[in-house]
């Protein structure tokens, strides 16, 4: 029996999410040019929507992102305007000459102004709106481009809420760690599509977010420590060997045995895109106990420890997973 989904609110104050979204049939359709083309999408709608990406990656048929959404407030009408600006630089003539007088209006209060703040406020600090924005933006540039029709994506998007601290770190690490598990590289940082090689190649605003997972601005220090997050020791990727299987890490937990974090998270974990909250054992009682009160409903589920296999600390998740977690 297919699980309901359960979307848990965050509580008040500012919330990471991991989101994830996969193409349809699971085709391999994203050449490099591609995904050239989505990583600077997640960037730009993530300043339209007011909301930091912590990190992500991006491979031929799916791409992972880690965001954290801000306190609410109510931006101002200049940075409402910065943001459209940059999200829609190049307007059509009627759209220039409409945001002439909403210009106009929001200084002297106007019902064009009006219609068009509230729609704009509809869209910032949300998630969802981030997501949704990203996807309808980049399926009609790669449909136009590879002149192709029909949806692109196999699903909305799947999302959990992730509590700051060591299930953050982790679920960033998962996230950088895909290419790794993909093949495509023995070390994050040679692949070009993902959080870690932009702030190790440089870039300010990547390694913010990185900086935020690890609760550390001095990025030398933010990247030593994640580094042995990513691989243990911080050694060599090539001297972690690769990924185990399925089938052995079965084998490992069968027989009572335990692994580095750094190898489990080198594999694919369930628990990091299905089960929609991941933390420590309070934060997810806390969540579920948001969403009751939100909802009025009483899901018959609880906190689940993660499989004793490696040394999670008090991480745990809201929904327990009827199929293999790992593989």
């Amino acid at each position: 029996m297919r699980q309901r989904r359960i979307k848990v609110p965050p509580e008040e104050g500012e919330a990471a999410y991991h989101c994830m979204s996969r193409t349809v049939n699971g085709e391999w359709l994203f050449e490099p040019v591609d995904r050239e083309v989505l990583r600077k999408q997640l960037w730009l709608v993530a300043d339209y929507c007011g909301l930091q990406v912590l990190t992500y990656t991006i491979l031929s048929n799916h791409f992972h992102v880690l965001v954290r959404v801000p306190q609410k407030h109510v931006p101002s009408d200049d940075e409402l305007l910065r943001r459209y600006e940059r999200m829609y630089p190049k307007p059509t003539m009627y759209q220039t000459a409409r945001l002439e007088v909403i210009k106009q209006q929001l200084k002297t209060g106007g019902p064009e102004a009006e219609f068009w703040r509230e729609r704009q406020l509809k869209l910032m600090g949300d998630v969802s709106a981030y997501m949704k924005l990203v996807k309808q933006r980049f399926s009609i540039w790669f449909n136009r481009s590879h002149r192709r029709y029909g949806t692109l994506w196999s699903e909305r998007f799947k999302s959990v809420l992730v509590e700051s601290g060591q299930a953050l770190q982790a679920m960033s690490a998962y996230i950088d760690l895909n290419c790794v598990r993909a093949g495509l590289a023995a070390d994050p940082k040679d692949y070009r599509f993902c959080g870690y090689a932009e702030a190790v190649a440089g870039d300010k605003t990547a390694q913010n977010g990185l900086g935020v997972v690890m609760e550390n601005s001095n990025w030398k220090e933010t990247q030593a420590i994640y580094r042995q997050v990513l691989f243990a020791t911080g050694a060599d990727a090539r001297e972690q060997g690769a990924c185990l299987s399925a089938e052995a890490l079965a084998e490992v937990m069968e027989a009572g045995g335990r692994l580095p974090l750094a190898t489990v998270l080198r594999c694919r974990v369930r628990y990091f895109s299905d089960g929609a909250v991941l933390g420590s054992q309070a934060f997810v009682e806390r969540q579920l106990a948001v969403y009751s009160a939100r909802t009025g409903r009483r899901e018959q589920t609880a906190p689940h420890l993660l499989p004793k296999i490696t040394d999670w600390g008090d991480i745990a998740t809201l929904r327990g997973l009827r199929k293999a977690v790992f593989g």
